[in-house]
Parts: C-alpha cells; sequence; structure tokens
C-alpha cells in the first residue's frame, strides 16, 4: 500500500539553490472520533488552566522527537517509514485514563504494548542509521506512550490544580493503529505531512 502525501504542504527546491532544513516528527495519530475528543481536551486545557501549547499539533503518540532535516531528503525519509510499515500489521492501541510528568505536563495514558515500544524502537533506529538523527530527549529515558493535553506552557501552580482534577477522571479509549504519520513544522503549527501505513492497513476490519 503506498503512502499517502500531503503535496498542498510542499515547497519546491530549486537546483543550486541551498537545501532549507525542515523541522519534523514522527508519530501515531489517532482517528476519529478520539481524535476530535483528545483536542476538546486541550481545548479544555486552554480555556480553563491557560496551557495552549498542545493545540499546536494534532493529538498523538509520539515516536520520535523533532528533528531538523534538510528538505532534499524528506522524500527518502518518507519512503523509508513506508518499508518500515510494511513489516508491520495493525495493531490495537488502548488509552486508560489520565497520567502526569510533574510539574508541567498532563496527558492521556496509553497502555503500552509490545508491539508499540517495537515500532518505537524500530523508528529510532531507523533515523539513527540512515539519516544520522538521534533521538537525545529519549536516550536515557524509558519509552513512556502518552497523549499531551498540556505542557511547557502550564504554570505550576495551574498544573496543581489540573492534576487534583483529572487524577480521579475516567477515560477510557482503543483504536487500530494503521500506519506512522510524519509531521512538519510551518513556524507556527505542526501539520501531518506523510502517512505511511502499515502492510494490512487496507483490507483491516475491527473486531466486532
Amino acid at each position: 500500500m503506498a503512502f499517502f502525501y500531503n503535496h498542498s504542504l510542499s515547497k519546491g527546491v530549486k537546483k543550486g539553490m541551498p537545501a532549507t532544513e525542515n523541522l519534523y516528527f514522527i508519530a501515531l495519530v489517532p482517528p476519529e472520533p478520539l481524535r476530535s475528543e483528545a483536542w476538546a481536551l486541550k481545548e479544555h486545557m486552554r480555556d480553563t488552566y491557560g496551557s495552549k501549547a498542545s493545540l499546536n499539533s494534532p493529538a498523538h503518540i509520539t515516536l520520535h522527537m523533532p528533528f531538523e532535516l534538510k528538505q532534499n531528503r524528506e522524500r527518502a525519509v518518507i519512503e523509508a517509514l513506508q518499508e518500515l510499515a510494511e513489516g508491520y500489521n495493525t495493531f490495537n492501541t488502548e488509552i486508560d485514563g489520565f497520567g502526569a510528568f510533574p510539574p508541567r505536563v498532563l496527558f492521556l495514558h496509553v497502555v503500552p504494548n509490545a508491539i508499540l515500544s517495537r515500532l518505537q524502537s524500530d523508528v529510532h533506529e531507523l533515523m539513527k542509521r540512515s539519516f544520522n538523527v538521534f533521538n537525545a530527549d529519549y536516550k536515557k529515558k524509558p519509552f513512556h506512550p502518552h497523549i499531551t493535553l498540556a505542557f511547557r506552557d502550564l504554570k505550576k501552580e495551574r498544573f496543581k490544580e489540573a492534576w487534583e482534577i483529572y487524577q480521579e477522571k475516567e477515560f477510557k479509549a482503543s483504536w487500530p493503529v494503521q500506519g506512522i504519520t510524519l509531521l512538519r513544522h510551518d513556524a507556527r503549527k505542526w501539520h501531518e505531512l506523510a502517512q505511511a501505513p502499515f502492510a494490512n492497513a487496507d483490507g483491516y476490519k475491527e473486531e466486532e
């Protein structure tokens, strides 16, 4: 199955001109209705606790932290991600409640699973081996899958207020992960640039 490429975000690099560097990251982006439900929670964090930074990107589970790369290598990254994705089949991922990284981060807790952990590790290894890109922020930390709702601009006192409420709240959801998404920053927000679907994504049917 071929990858989806968002041509509306493409910017040509003229021959003889130096290639520009863009900022990218790699993630799993949930489908509807979870995508909109997570977005509504982000908006609540903005409206109630003054944290709007998470609204700069769609709801996602980060597989590789943001990295800089010359634009003329963009297509090579997409093709490499597609080759990697073709080695995976669709798998189910679950959310169970809320979590926090004190003193500023609140998130939806993603239940860890072996396939998700292997995929994250494979993405890191691919980017390091093929593009000399390293996921420095996770170098000494275990993978903790989550969907961020509020982070760097959440003041410490507002974090405490929010966490007192959200640590008691319930939120359960699940979805079939069907591919990897590459996102690119436009100096204001993150946009989905390309999706690399898993081998069986076309014919996948969720069990009833």
